[in-house]
């Protein structure tokens, strides 16, 4: 993607008077928006102020979240806000940021984790594979009842018999062995 940087670069947005934003990188203006996608894709991107220099990455985030809060769904719950604002001035203030920060990694890790704890068991769940099963005897079914249609070869399930009744016994049997493998988890 022509917005990414390379090899550890930052990505400069100069912001100008106008309120308009200018990526360097592309040699183009660019939206809050696009700023939104480039965070979603992991873009490493800094602000400046085009006349001074300041860095304005802080405000610019800030303003992002403002308005996603404002026309998306809100992901801030308001006595979160409260407690944050209430923050502000006291002896804690200091150690926030840091804690903020570990505790959003931690949340990411474990959503990773989660994501793929999932994928893997949908792979190995039996009754993932039942339900497939299903869904594809399904389609033979009804292709059965369609005059003149017959299921193609790629909508069978894999290693199913040809003929209906010995994929209703297959099927039969799959279920009674889900039902012994319920059975001694419940003891």
């Amino acid at each position: 993607m022509a917005n990414q940087a390379k090899d550890g670069d930052t990505v400069i947005i100069k912001k100008y008077a106008n309120r308009r934003l200018y990526n360097t990188r592309t040699s183009s203006y660019i939206t809050l928006d696009h700023l939104a996608q480039m965070v979603k894709e992991n873009v490493e991107f800094k602000v400046i102020d085009a006349k001074s220099g300041a860095d304005l990455t802080h405000s610019i985030l800030t303003q992002i979240i403002m308005e996603e809060e404002a026309t998306g769904e809100q992901m801030l719950p308001t006595n979160f806000l409260r407690q944050l604002i209430a923050m502000y001035g006291n002896s804690m203030q200091a150690l926030l940021p840091g804690y903020l920060e570990a505790s959003m990694e931690h949340f990411r890790e474990n959503q990773n984790k989660l994501r793929k704890a999932i994928e893997d068991s949908i792979g190995s769940n039996p009754l993932a594979q039942i339900a497939q099963r299903n869904m594809e005897m399904f389609k033979a079914a009804a292709a059965a009842f369609v005059p003149g249609a017959t299921p193609r070869e790629d909508d069978k399930p894999a290693g199913a018999p040809a003929g209906g009744e010995g994929e209703l016994s297959e099927l039969r049997k799959q279920m009674a062995e889900m039902q012994k493998k319920l059975d001694q988890l419940g003891k």
